[in-house]
């Protein structure tokens, strides 16, 4: 289950490594590779610092590999900022997804028809451990205390089904909504992360449909 945090500079600087790597390799950094990339005087400092990190639930260290990090769910959305020009522009040089920002959608209809497309973002590719097929604007501060804020932009991969504890875009009548998916015996929960918002239930036969799970999140830092 993703839980709330705020990672240090250093710390996001240490993750950002760690993702590149497993983007650009397929493994991740030794220690010593990260004390020397990040000017640490030894690699006891990286591990101290990846020890924080997996304290906070970003990554899972495996004892006894030089190579023993693992990323988790809650690392998609801790690299949440970028600036809103390199969102909107391709970059030379980098593997890039061509994602585009679905505005209001209307009832009844595919989240992702032409119509609802407000523009096209161009975004790193290794910000996310699974790959998006759309960006959502978010509206709202339900889902503030794991991070998603108001205007951010939450990377969205499109799926039908989700499992309890997931982070889901999901359509309730006419309205489209981020929380978090809960199955319970005979109706569905779908919970906000903030204690001022109710959980909405879904009860059997009530239109509900799942649009697709959340993987990561852009912060336009241009527009705070």
């Amino acid at each position: 289950m993703i839980k709330a945090f705020k990672l240090t500079d250093r710390q996001q600087e240490i993750l950002d490594l760690i993702k590149n790597s497993i983007s650009q390799t397929g493994s991740p950094p030794t220690r010593a590779e990260i004390a020397e990339l990040l000017g640490f005087k030894s690699a006891n400092a990286a591990e101290d610092h990846l020890r924080a990190l997996a304290k906070k639930g970003v990554i899972e260290l495996v004892s006894g590999r030089s190579r023993g990090i693992r990323l988790t769910d809650t690392a998609a959305f801790t690299s949440a900022t970028t600036h809103f020009k390199q969102a909107m522009l391709p970059l030379e040089g980098l593997a890039q997804l061509t994602l585009p920002l679905i505005g209001r959608v209307a009832a009844g209809s595919p989240i992702l028809a032409q119509e609802h497309v407000d523009q096209t973002y161009y975004v790193e590719e290794s910000l996310f451990n699974k790959k998006p097929d759309y960006l959502l604007k978010v509206r709202g501060m339900s889902m503030r205390d794991i991070g998603i804020m108001d205007g951010d932009l939450l990377a969205v991969k499109a799926t039908k089904d989700a499992k309890n504890g997931q982070i889901v875009v999901a359509r309730i009548g006419d309205e489209v909504t981020v929380k978090r998916f809960q199955r319970v015996h005979d109706h569905i929960e779908l919970q906000a992360e903030n204690p001022d918002y109710q959980t909405i239930v879904v009860e059997p036969g009530e239109a509900f449909e799942i649009e697709g799970l959340a993987v990561g999140l852009i912060r336009n830092t241009m527009l705070m």
